[in-house]
């Protein structure tokens, strides 16, 4: 049976909606606990040699959501010490989903449709999701993530906080964890016959 990666070790996985602050609470935990962050979008585009929006344009979507899982399910199987934010549809995959939670501890960033729409004006274009979209469809397609994010390790809500607040929440919760279950989840002990 396969032995899973100590608490301590896992990755961090952010999830949430596009524009959720993903990019810029992962740099700030990096810098809070002296681990690595990868966006994962940057590092597709790295290994595509175009941006997302390119991607999306000359390969469309499918292929890049293929890209995508290859590239996230390569990440959390052979990273550890890591802080990932992932890019906001990567979750609707279940492949994607599973292997993040079996390797990672996954942070959702929460935040409500008002706060959301708030900021709709600094992201729509480089946002291929969001091209042609009314905002009626923006916000069913909001709510139809949500329901996708709801699995997770922990979720941290957004609303009225700054990103240096989110991240020095996220800090304490992890700390109360890892010292709570130093090696592994409760739940996890039934999976691995190596726990103690």
């Amino acid at each position: 049976m396969e032995q899973l990666p100590a608490l301590r070790e896992r990755n961090i996985v952010l999830i949430g909606f596009m524009g959720s602050g993903k990019s810029t609470i992962g740099n700030l935990l990096s810098k809070k606990l002296y681990r690595d962050f990868i966006d994962v979008d940057t590092y597709i585009e790295k290994q595509q040699g175009m941006s997302i929006p390119d991607i999306f344009r000359e390969k469309g979507e499918e292929t890049f959501r293929e890209i995508e899982k290859e590239a996230t399910v390569h990440l959390c199987e052979k990273e550890r010490l890591k802080i990932l934010a992932l890019g906001g549809g990567a979750y609707s995959q279940p492949e994607i989903r599973e292997v993040c939670m079996k390797y990672g501890i996954v942070i959702l960033l929460n935040l409500s449709w008002e706060t959301w729409k708030e900021r709709l004006p600094l992201i729509q274009d480089n946002r291929p999701v969001l091209q042609n979209k009314t905002l009626d469809e923006m916000e069913t397609l909001f709510y139809e993530r949500r329901q996708i994010y709801s699995l997770n390790t922990l979720q941290i809500d957004t609303d009225g906080k700054s990103e240096e607040a989110a991240a020095d929440e996220i800090v304490h919760l992890l700390k109360l964890g890892w010292d709570w279950y130093p090696t592994h989840m409760p739940d996890e002990r039934g999976r691995d016959k190596n726990l103690k």
